[in-house]
């Protein structure tokens, strides 16, 4: 439980101890004046070894009475509540550090996070925050202080994706014990373990928009499904008669399963764990998934094997693509249907050249699909670029963006 000094003093009283506090500089303004059923009023304090008791009570009325108590942390001021998160995560941190002897600096100040990922009631915070040993010789007070701020009760960071072909996610716990978390998106439930399975929130679009398919009726294949990102949207919310669900990672797997069961949709999926490439299905699915990042190159072939050889289907492709510094506008703009996401704030001629060389990246992958589909079929086929939406910004000037690629047999 976190505390801060405060004063408590008669109600009566309680505005002229306030003036005195705020003229010599230890009223603590970022919070509330607490007012209490016996009568009294606590005043939250800056600095409370500064007041000399005796010559207040003497100062304010002799037969007054106070004395300095801990006080879990009231209410915010109006004020503060008006604040950002970063900012009063930057003034909690402030006042943590001053009160135990440091100097408060803006090298301190730049290792604050801007962003973070909540899960329930644990934050997860990135690489690239809390480098300073400070944090961590000031310890446990610290994090729970940080906790209090952001209205949770467990604090981890994720310092970076291992390489052992999983991506399993190298996390640290720094307040709590459990790192198993609930996260619900679009009122889809999924649940965790962060120090094994990675979440990433920014595809939270993307979610919705598989969520506004209509796949009432057909077979679909998610050949990264992880932990159901985007396996659920298309069960819960598209109402796909069916779904295949591949995935190597075991840990994502029986958190898959897991997910699949609280959501009510494990009757209408089948978990395929290993190698997608080793899947013994084809000739079967009206659409097929590739939501992995940087590519899912890899896994085209095996798509092109799944889609219903009679009738095809439609491939949604994901892929980081990468807009040059300095290239040029072709003289030709496409009119193919390209969408970027509104939070992305960019110049209307940046915006273009970026559509641009989507446009480029997706009419290659649509020639390359056609190659594919003709030479594990031996038919002819066509192509079609239906849309193509822009994800998030993985990095500067690489994008991650999804290609709708419809497959159709001549």
């Amino acid at each position: 439980m976190v505390v801060i000094p405060c004063l408590k003093v008669p109600q009566r009283h309680a505005q002229l101890y306030r003036k005195y506090l705020l003229s010599q500089g230890v009223l603590d303004r970022k919070y509330c004046t607490q007012k209490h059923p016996d009568g009294t009023v606590t005043l939250p304090l800056r600095a409370s070894d500064l007041l000399d008791i005796v010559a207040l009570k003497e100062y304010i009325a002799q037969d007054s009475f106070c004395e300095i108590v801990d006080v879990q942390v009231p209410q915010l001021s109006k004020k503060d509540r008006n604040k950002s998160v970063h900012e009063r995560l930057v003034e909690t941190t402030q006042s943590l550090v001053v009160s135990k002897g440091e100097i408060w600096s803006e090298e301190l100040k730049r290792d604050m996070p801007c962003r973070w990922q909540c899960h329930g009631d644990l934050v997860l915070f990135g690489e690239g925050c809390f480098s300073n040993a400070i944090w961590k010789d000031i310890g446990s007070e610290f994090w729970t202080a940080v906790a209090q701020t952001l209205g949770v009760k467990r604090i981890a960071q994720i310092k970076k994706i291992s390489q052992d072909g999983y991506r399993t996610p190298i996390v640290t716990m720094l307040l709590g014990d459990s790192s198993y978390v609930t996260h619900i998106d679009n009122h889809i439930r999924y649940e965790f373990d962060v120090t094994k399975c990675m979440f990433s929130s920014g595809n939270i679009t993307e979610k919705l928009r598989i969520a506004s398919f209509d796949c009432s009726g057909e077979t679909v294949i998610d050949l990264y499904a992880g932990i159901g990102y985007f396996t659920l949207p298309y069960l819960v919310h598209a109402k796909a008669a069916h779904v295949h669900a591949c995935e190597w990672n075991p840990d994502a797997v029986k958190a898959l399963r897991r997910n699949l069961l609280i959501n009510g949709v494990l009757d209408y999926c089948t978990v395929h764990q290993g190698d997608n490439r080793q899947l013994p299905l084809s000739d079967l699915a009206d659409r097929v998934n590739l939501g992995l990042i940087p590519s899912s190159e890899e896994g085209w072939p095996v798509a092109c094997r799944l889609l219903k050889k009679s009738t095809g289907g439609i491939l949604h492709i994901h892929q980081n693509v990468t807009t040059p510094l300095h290239h040029q506008t072709p003289e030709h703009s496409s009119a193919i249907d390209v969408k970027k996401s509104s939070a992305v704030k960019e110049s209307p001629l940046r915006i273009q050249k970026d559509m641009e060389v989507w446009t480029a990246w997706a009419r290659d992958t649509a020639s390359r699909i056609c190659l594919l589909l003709l030479d594990i079929t031996g038919a002819t086929w066509r192509t079609n670029i239906m849309h193509i939406e822009h994800v998030k910004t993985y990095a500067p000037h690489i994008s991650h963006v999804v290609l709708d690629l419809e497959c159709r047999p001549l």
